[in-house]
């Protein structure tokens, strides 16, 4: 069976462990957490890979939480993203707290990926048929040598993706007959309003988008030949953040939306009608938690997953 991985990115847990900590909230029956479900729906879809990227800081908590348990269901392995993690002749700026984003985050796990891979959100529930087709994309598909880049995406339908405790960021995306990705454009704040949902764009603007919109929800299928993308592009980002700039950050969608302009990326969208869970918000808790409770009555889950 060809290898594929599954990426966690991971790494905006929490250093001290337990309350409030979001990714690591129990939603299961069993004390499973939002990643054991994601791991099981991986696995199940013929993924035999788990690559976590986490903080050294966070470690051994992180093992004992989820990785060593992982481990005797699937090979682990491990990255660390960290905001000192820089190309040769840069420097972190004094005030620069937090890491560099998504497009850093994949970078840092360049040793450990040697097989086209999925990468998701450690804090992001996303159901089952979105493991089952970028797996299928990957193994049957996907040209891992091609140029321009080939890469697909998972996308969700909007009036799927929202919460009901507050707003939320998505990738809007613009598909063209064929499901090949035109563009994605990040959209801020997005609430519910009749049917469409209001956001605002980086600029400010407001916007109203069809409930139906797909969406990218960071749940990507790449090659491992795309590390060498990433691995050139951070030093040309990092030459072009203005001085004083503490925020700006490495992201995927916005590093795959550029290869697409320029016709260095091609990207297969493939749809699924799976409701996303998240806890973007405490109060999402206990709707997500009644949601895999659900998930379980209906013979989707058993208890304990593992």
């Amino acid at each position: 069976m060809k290898k594929t991985s599954l990426v966690i990115m991971a790494a905006g847990i929490g250093s001290r462990f337990g309350g409030g900590i979001k990714q690591l909230e129990p939603v299961g029956p069993s004390g499973e957490i939002i990643m054991d479900y994601s791991i099981h729906d991986a696995l199940e879809a013929g993924f035999n890979k788990i690559v976590f990227i986490i903080r050294k800081d966070i470690e051994q908590d992180f093992k004992e939480v989820i990785g060593k348990r992982i481990e005797k269901v699937a090979p682990v392995s491990y990255a660390y993203q960290e905001v000192n993690d820089l190309p040769k002749g840069f420097v972190k700026p004094e005030d620069r707290t937090k890491p560099w984003g998504t497009g850093q985050a994949i970078l840092c796990a360049k040793e450990v990926i040697n097989e086209p891979f999925a990468v998701i959100n450690a804090d992001d529930y996303y159901g089952k048929e979105g493991f089952v087709k970028i797996h299928d994309y990957l193994v049957n598909h996907m040209d891992s040598e091609a140029l321009p880049y080939d890469i697909c995406m998972a996308g969700f339908v909007l009036g799927n993706t929202l919460s009901e405790n507050g707003g939320v960021t998505r990738g809007i995306c613009q598909v063209d007959e064929s499901g090949i990705l035109k563009e994605v454009i990040e959209t801020y704040e997005l609430r519910r309003s009749g049917t469409d949902a209001e956001g605002k764009r980086e600029g400010g603007e407001s916007v109203l988008v069809p409930l139906t919109q797909n969406v990218s929800m960071n749940m990507w299928g790449l090659s491992p030949e795309f590390l060498e993308e990433l691995e050139r592009g951070f030093p040309v980002f990092l030459q072009e953040i203005e001085k004083g700039d503490i925020k700006s950050e490495y992201l995927l969608p916005k590093i795959i939306d550029k290869l697409v302009q320029s016709s260095e990326a091609k990207v297969q969208v493939l749809e699924t009608k799976d409701r996303w869970f998240g806890v973007t918000y405490k109060e999402d808790k206990g709707a997500v938690a009644a949601s895999i409770k659900a998930l379980i009555t209906d013979g989707v889950y058993k208890t304990p997953l593992f």
